[in-house]
């Protein structure tokens, strides 16, 4: 006897409205899979997890303003059919988590795309349901923090005056340049300028001129005819197409080849352009943020960059400061790392005020990259405990104060000035009166400290239970004195 479906909520494929294109109410999850007997085992598991999904060439018009919660993509020709399939999602298809058939004709060229491949998760056909509802897990646990990380944190002035330009240019189309040291926050400035402007409904693309070889570059702008060079097994639609109507985000501008900057600079003049291997000119409405570490006007100066192209795109030039230039904005900053660290399951870091005074003497050459990636590190190095300056990794530490010097070092700085460690250690000299060049009281302290530990060792045979005895404190304390001062391997149990 079959079991009723209808009775134990799973959906029976047979009867599913939503797998043929009936009208469907309130669709969250976008099928992209032309074989028809893969998209009705897709749209059948995907509404057994409690999802509502419809097939890409069944979307109503009145649906592109739904909350869509992520897309299947399967089997699709190429990157412009499945561009085309998730324009009619409208300002929905960006940053849309995917789940992608590991045998897609388009999958490697997704992960390889740094503006999605955070939001894409590779499942292998025939579906599993653990498999799947795993795959599901992953991406609605990387869907938060990416959109919690496009938007600015801190109060600093520097901050509020990038705020201010990217209020003031926003509206308009005039080109940007976005300046600033690597980490900073150059592409976060991009992505916020178009989803202040009237463009936001369309795509915002974004490619690093720097990571792609200047002989593939052309053809990643541009696209390429099918047969224009070796491998070019079929035509294939460039960034200039893809951002078509929205924004198109060119990082790394100053490392872009000189061939490459005359072809960019006469699409940015004339607003067409040709794809490899073609000859049909085609018009473009993009607009254009670059952005760059490097200084192009000494790249000028040098002949590695051209002047009339560094004026065609710093019609509105934006500088982000760097954190140490901010450093106001740490615990800001940290507060919002630890709630996308929450949100990836792992635990809340806390900085004592020494590790804070530390982080706030470090150079940050990372600038806020540098920065959550330290806390993310501290995140899984002491995911229970409370982080002091000595915990922190040793360039980020500076000068500690005593108390959180370790042991080895303690002692090191004694060894270094033997006269105040004898004195102090082992009681030769009257500690309690002040030398006539004045001292440094922790240093002092510290020392008296360690010498009378070492005295009631020696006299308890190394035996820590006997040595708190005679000091007068809890073994527990000792424990951790031994431990702080670098004295623990020369203890017994006990």
């Amino acid at each position: 006897m079959k079991p009723d479906k209808s009775r134990s909520g799973c959906p029976d494929p047979s009867t599913n409205a939503l797998q043929w294109g009936i009208k469907v109410k309130s669709s969250n999850f976008l099928v992209i899979e032309s074989d028809a007997s893969r998209a009705q085992a897709i749209v059948s598991a995907l509404s057994f997890l409690g999802y509502r999904p419809v097939l890409a060439d069944r979307v109503d018009a009145d649906e592109t303003g739904e909350q869509w919660r992520g897309a299947f993509v399967g089997t699709v020709e190429d990157e412009a059919q499945l561009e085309q399939f998730l324009a009619s999602l409208g300002r929905n298809a960006r940053n849309l988590p995917m789940l992608v058939a590991a045998d897609s004709p388009v999958a490697t060229s997704l992960i390889a795309d740094d503006a999605r491949s955070q939001l894409i998760e590779l499942i292998d056909l025939p579906l599993r349901y653990e498999r799947l509802a795993e795959a599901m897990r992953s991406l609605q646990t990387r869907v938060e923090p990416i959109a919690a990380s496009r938007r600015f944190v801190g109060q600093s002035g520097p901050m509020q005056r990038v705020n201010a330009l990217i209020r003031q240019v926003a509206p308009f189309d005039s080109s940007v340049l976005v300046l600033g040291e690597s980490g900073s926050g150059k592409e976060l400035v991009a992505r916020t300028i178009h989803d202040c402007s009237p463009r936001r409904d369309k795509p915002f693309v974004a490619i690093n001129c720097g990571a792609i070889p200047a002989e593939l570059l052309e053809s990643e702008l541009f696209g390429h005819e099918k047969g224009a060079f070796t491998g070019a097994i079929s035509t294939r639609k460039g960034r200039f197409e893809m951002a078509e109507g929205g924004t198109l985000f060119l990082d790394e501008i100053g490392d872009m080849s000189l061939p490459m900057q005359v072809k960019l600079l006469r699409v940015l003049q004339e607003r067409v352009f040709e794809r490899v291997g073609g000859n049909r000119a085609q018009r473009c409405d993009v607009r254009i943020i670059a952005a760059t570490h490097r200084n192009l006007e000494e790249f000028i100066e040098r002949g590695s960059f051209r002047e009339d192209l560094f004026y065609r795109l710093s019609v509105f030039p934006l500088e982000m400061p760097s954190l140490r230039q901010r450093l106001e904005d740490l615990p800001a900053l940290i507060g919002e790392f630890n709630q996308r660290l929450v949100q990836r399951g792992l635990s809340r870091v806390r900085f004592a005020p020494s590790a804070m005074n530390a982080l706030r003497q470090h150079g940050w050459p990372g600038n806020v990259r540098e920065l959550s990636n330290l806390v993310e590190r501290m995140a899984i190095l002491m995911p229970h405990g409370e982080v002091r300056g000595m915990d922190l990794p040793e360039k980020y530490r500076g000068a500690l104060p005593i108390e959180e010097v370790t042991g080895a070092a303690l002692i090191a700085m004694m060894e270094e000035q033997p006269m105040i460690a004898d004195s102090f250690a082992y009681g030769e000299g009257d500690p309690s009166v002040l030398p006539l060049e004045g001292l440094d009281l922790k240093d002092h302290l510290a020392g008296i400290e360690i010498g009378l530990i070492r005295q009631a060792l020696n006299s308890a045979n190394g035996v820590v239970a006997h040595a708190a005895k005679l000091l007068r404190v809890q073994r527990t304390t000792l424990v951790e004195k031994l431990r702080k001062y670098g004295l623990s391997e020369t203890v017994q149990a006990g």
